[in-house]
């Protein structure tokens, strides 16, 4: 993914915060990366609350997968949370128990031949993303010697695209370690083709995406979406909008957020407004707040995505998995684009697919929302059908029993 097209198209600003363009600031990332992360991990040893040895591995790397993986820990006794040294799990840190990272240091002799190795391949994005090169040097070599030693019956994933998720997957396949992938989120045809023994996926949207990256590996069930089970139930039958969220990420730019935020507020007064940001989200959002004093917030590390969407009627955003979620719970969902110079239009294919309406124009989202404002369908979640397998039928809010189901037969 980090050498694709869609990657190299994201935005400036966007990529700022990922990857610095400016060598040096990628190359002062990468000294304060091998200061606080690789020697620092060697001063850190670790003592994990739980036994590791024989067990299910659920492993995370971020909130979000914690989420998805959390219900399998409470009703399998056999299994346990865990994810790498360091890694930022938000909410959750001091849940999950940690894999030693400290012998990471010993593969850095590796790192000047996969670099060549990728210029010679990829040319100029290798130059460009060297830091990505050097962060993932040593988690392969790190992961097969953990395999080795706590022998887990399985490892079970929520993400299969970054770095350290990849390099445990393919340390599994040479430890013959069973796996399974439980998705968190809408994906994308740009993702690595689907390899786990046994993936349980949110709906056809996922299964058809896939089978456009590659090759699909293992058995696949579509069971819905389980972390959204609890809040299936309580959808939003209003009739009419009068509480509208905004979602947005770094992809979406301060300056045009705030235009957008500023006329909706100015030209529908009688609505009220959330901005919520990503929690990896790291601009200051401060010149906002005190720019448009009326306008609410939530703050996406301590609330949870559903919880958020409940206190709502309508959502508002470009590109994220939030839309089949705010569908989920029969929100009136907008995809609107902040920015009418982003590289990226519809990417999960939410509008080509009739999941959620599109406003061109300030002028075209207004009138939506004064449209919904006036009239609510009480329906809106049947459009997700296509996304979330469930939806419509006996194991509507029972997606946890069905994966609960299919990932014990597996294991037996």
């Amino acid at each position: 993914m980090r050498f694709s097209d869609v990657y190299a198209s994201l935005p400036a600003a966007a990529m700022a915060s990922i990857s610095p363009a400016n060598p040096l600031k990628r190359l002062a990332r990468v000294l304060g990366y091998a200061g606080l992360r690789l020697l620092g991990n060697v001063f850190r040893p670790i003592q994990n609350p739980e036994n590791l040895h024989d067990k299910v591995w659920l492993y995370v790397v971020s909130a979000n997968n914690y989420d998805a993986l959390s219900f399998l820990k409470e009703a399998r006794p056999d299994a346990v949370l865990l994810a790498g040294q360091a890694k930022n799990i938000g909410r959750y840190n001091g849940a999950v128990n940690r894999l030693s990272l400290r012998r990471k240091l010993l593969y850095y002799w590796q790192f000047p031949l996969v670099f060549i190795g990728l210029l010679r391949s990829e040319g100029r994005r290798a130059w460009r993303y060297f830091d990505f090169i050097f962060y993932a040097i040593g988690y392969y070599e790190v992961y097969r010697r953990a395999l080795r030693h706590y022998r887990p019956r399985a490892v079970v994933f929520s993400n299969d695209h970054n770095d350290d998720t990849r390099s445990l997957l393919l340390a599994c396949r040479a430890e013959g370690v069973p796996t399974a992938y439980i998705q968190h989120a809408s994906v994308s045809t740009s993702f690595p083709p689907l390899g786990f023994d046994l993936s349980l996926l949110e709906g056809q949207d996922a299964l058809d995406k896939y089978r456009q990256c590659g090759p699909v590996q293992g058995r696949v069930e579509l069971v819905g979406m389980p972390k959204a089970d609890a809040f299936l139930g309580q959808k939003n039958i209003k009739p009419s909008v009068a509480r509208v969220g905004l979602a947005c990420n770094v992809h979406d730019p301060l300056p045009a957020l705030t235009e957008t935020l500023a006329y909706l507020i100015k030209e529908l007064p009688d609505l009220s407004f959330t901005l919520r940001p990503h929690p990896s989200d790291p601009r200051d959002f401060g010149p906002l707040g005190r720019a448009l004093p009326t306008l609410q917030w939530s703050d996406s590390k301590r609330e949870n995505v559903f919880a958020f969407l409940q206190q709502h009627d309508a959502l508002i955003a470009a590109d994220t998995s939030t839309h089949l979620e705010a569908t989920l719970l029969n929100l009136a969902s907008i995809y609107y684009r902040f920015s009418a110079h982003a590289a990226v239009n519809d990417y999960y294919g939410y509008v080509a697919h009739g999941l959620i309406d599109a406003a061109q124009s300030l002028t075209e989202l207004k009138s939506l929302l004064l449209q919904y404002q006036a009239d609510k369908p009480t329906d809106l979640f049947r459009r997700a059908a296509y996304y979330n397998a469930t939806i419509g039928t006996q194991y509507e809010g029972y997606s946890q029993v069905l994966a609960l189901r299919y990932i014990s037969e597996w294991l037996a």
